[in-house]
Parts: structure tokens; C-alpha cells; sequence
């Protein structure tokens, strides 16, 4: 990663995996979502979602394209209102800004977010006539809680920072990678076992006296 690469262009870099600098809506569905778990119909719709509502920003000057590339040197401009103020407008990582999502709606625990104290933050970062920014606002928050709550309904915090500074995804790939390896281990360590009971019957079977005059394979 270049050292001047701001963590709103590290953020967004994962979808970009032959580098580029442009992300196309079938890098954002496959090298994207569904490289980390999310199901078909939710990375279909975030493909296509993400990249027209992107595109155009990240192209400033450029004629529209049908293919709605994002460019990723230019995803600063796609910064959108009515959200948490974490990135500012050139991309960078606003600590400030980041802890004040838990000290003004962390309520329940206080390094993690319920659905409803999500939802409190998402009212609450509302600018008046924004509508199109709380529609995004929105779809970023629940889909990010959808994928990476915990088992008692919560948004960690060191999940949230994960996701601005960019290693969210990489670390959910990574994981979702060593889940399928473990799926196939198991597999075919359950195949062996199926299979040896039958190797053991074909063995008894050659010691019968009458098994001389069989054609057993």
C-alpha cells in the first residue's frame, strides 16, 4: 500500500485486486462481498448499488460510463452527507470524530452499538432534505451490522475501526477462507471413514474359500 494512501482509498482498495486503480461492479460483487461471506442476493445488490451511486463522483469531468467504474484515487469525492464525520473530505481518519459514535450512543456497553443505538447514531447524523445521504448513510450501517455483529446482537468497536481504517475486509476473507478449508477437511476426512468399512468387507470376503471363483474389483 503507497505510504500516501489515505484510509478511505485503503478502505475501498480491497475491491480493486488487479490494482488498476478502477473498481467495476463485478470486482465489488465477487472480489468483494462475496470474497467475504455475504450471501448472493445482498452482493449482487451492493454491486450494483455502490457503483452507480459512486461512479459518476469518482470521474469528475468524464463522460458517464455504462460499466460504472469507481476510481479509486478519487473515492474522497464520493464522500457523501449525513454521516458519522470519521472521514473528512480528503479521506483521512478523524479519531475525534470516531470516538464520539460510542460516547454519545455506545449506551448499552461501551465499546459496541445495539441495533437501536445504530439506528439513534443514523437519526441523529440526519441533515435536513439529505435524503439521499440518509439512504446511504443507512445501507452502509445495517449492512456492516447484518455481516459483523456478534452473537449477542452487537457492533463492536474494534469492528467499526476495522472497517474505516481498511482491514476489516481482509481479515473477514481470511477467515471466511479458513472456514471453507476447515468444510473440506472435514469432508473428506468423512468420505476415508465412510470408505473404510467397505475396503475392510472386500478383505473378509477374499478369505471366504468360494471368493477364488468371484471377480471382486
Amino acid at each position: 500500500m503507497p505510504t500516501d494512501q489515505n484510509v478511505l482509498k485503503k478502505h475501498v482498495a480491497f475491491f480493486d485486486r488487479n490494482h488498476d486503480g478502477l473498481v467495476y461492479p463485478w470486482e465489488t460483487f465477487k472480489a468483494g462481498f462475496r470474497a467475504i461471506g455475504a450471501g448472493y442476493f445482498l452482493s449482487m445488490a451492493g454491486a450494483i448499488f455502490i457503483n452507480v451511486a459512486l461512479s459518476g463522483k469518482t470521474r469528475p469531468g468524464k463522460f458517464p460510463s455504462l460499466l460504472f467504474p469507481i476510481e479509486v484515487k478519487n473515492i474522497h469525492l464520493a464522500k457523501h452527507g449525513s454521516d458519522s464525520g470519521v472521514y473528512d473530505s480528503e479521506g483521512r481518519f478523524v479519531r475525534l470524530k470516531f470516538e464520539e459514535i460510542f460516547i454519545k450512543f455506545a449506551r448499552t456497553h461501551a465499546s459496541a452499538l445495539t441495533s437501536d443505538e445504530l439506528m439513534a447514531m443514523l437519526k441523529a447524523n440526519r441533515e435536513p432534505q439529505d435524503y439521499k445521504g440518509w439512504i446511504i448513510s443507512w445501507t452502509e450501517w445495517k449492512t456492516l451490522y447484518c455481516l459483523c455483529k456478534d452473537n449477542n446482537g452487537l457492533l463492536r468497536k474494534e469492528t467499526i475501526r476495522a472497517v474505516y481504517d481498511g482491514s476489516l475486509f481482509e481479515h473477514m476473507e481470511r477467515e471466511r477462507a479458513a472456514t471453507i478449508k476447515k468444510s473440506l477437511q472435514s469432508r473428506d476426512r468423512h468420505c476415508v471413514i465412510q470408505f473404510q468399512p467397505k475396503i475392510k468387507l472386500y478383505q473378509d470376503m477374499s478369505l471366504l474359500p468360494w471368493s477364488s471363483s468371484l471377480n471382486l474389483v
